[in-house]
């Protein structure tokens, strides 16, 4: 219950729905279906908080605050059982095994941000390559699930897997920048964790690449240091909007929020893929 009443915004699930209507899936599979992804995403959450001893999220203390890292692991897993269980009463082999991957892939993702903690020489394709696996696959399932219960074609289902890739994209794109540009009350979220957390994402990637020598130094000084205080935020976000960071991020974000919306171009054009198209502009240019 309190994991529910933190709220969300349910983007992955949603996706689930809007897709199904958008092939005109006429049934009521989606409805678990979308459960599955929202019990994988929310398993993912509260295993990663446990990783990164996160005190709080979507404004609200974290689980493992409250009740410890034992709790939250085992809860996670509890979680990631229900959705399998779920899939197989459902009984798709495909809908498990694009589950299956997707689970596999997020565990890599994660796995592969691990080993990039404070390597400022990590590049832009390989940090693309992390936030596919660890966030852009879950919203491709999300999407393709709904072109596995649909009698769509081959062609169609392609359209979805990819729609899912590039929105999953461009959304921790954002949620990347909005890390140190947003305002936490509104968030929910401590600004700067992910530098106190030493995670290369793309504003500190783009910083250091265009930072002079003497810049690239104190930034390699500070990926070291144990504890991140404010004047060390502050210095970092004084060079990220010296190098235009902040803009340069949220154009790539929309780039590939473009090729979502590209994706989708062998459906017809009605209410519910409006509605789809409309959702990809909310999540490009929200604050939160």
């Amino acid at each position: 219950n309190y994991i529910i009443g933190a709220g969300g915004k349910r983007i992955r699930p949603l996706l689930t729905l809007a897709m199904a209507k958008l092939c005109g899936y006429s049934g009521k599979r989606h409805l678990n279906l979308a459960a599955v992804i929202e019990f994988i995403h929310t398993a993912t959450l509260l295993h990663d908080d446990v990783v990164d001893n996160s005190n709080k999220r979507r404004g609200k203390k974290t689980a493992n605050y409250i009740w410890g890292n034992k709790s939250s692991i085992l809860v996670g897993d509890f979680l990631l059982s229900k959705a399998f269980r779920i899939l197989v009463d459902d009984g798709s082999l495909k809908c498990i095994d694009i589950i299956s991957k997707v689970s596999e892939k997020i565990s890599f993702g994660e796995v592969k941000q691990l080993v990039s903690i404070g390597n400022l020489s990590l590049s832009e394709p390989e940090y693309l390559d992390i936030i596919n696996c660890k966030t852009a696959k879950l919203f491709s399932a999300a999407c393709q699930l709904s072109g596995e219960i649909s009698e769509i074609s081959e062609g169609k289902k392609k359209a979805l897997s990819d729609f899912g890739t590039y929105l999953g994209i461009s959304y921790q794109i954002i949620d990347d920048t909005l890390d140190y540009f947003s305002n936490e009350k509104s968030s929910g979220k401590e600004i700067g964790n992910d530098f106190k957390e030493h995670k290369m994402t793309l504003p500190l990637i783009l910083t250091f690449k265009r930072s002079n020598n003497k810049e690239k130094n104190y930034l390699d000084f500070l990926i070291k240091k144990k504890k991140i205080n404010k004047d060390d935020l502050s210095w970092i976000v004084e060079k990220m909007t010296k190098y235009d960071v902040e803009k340069d991020c949220l154009q790539k974000a929309k780039h590939f929020s473009l090729m979502a919306k590209d994706s989708i171009g062998l459906f017809n054009l009605n209410y519910d893929k409006e509605k789809i198209l409309r959702l990809v502009d909310f999540l490009v240019h929200r604050e939160t």
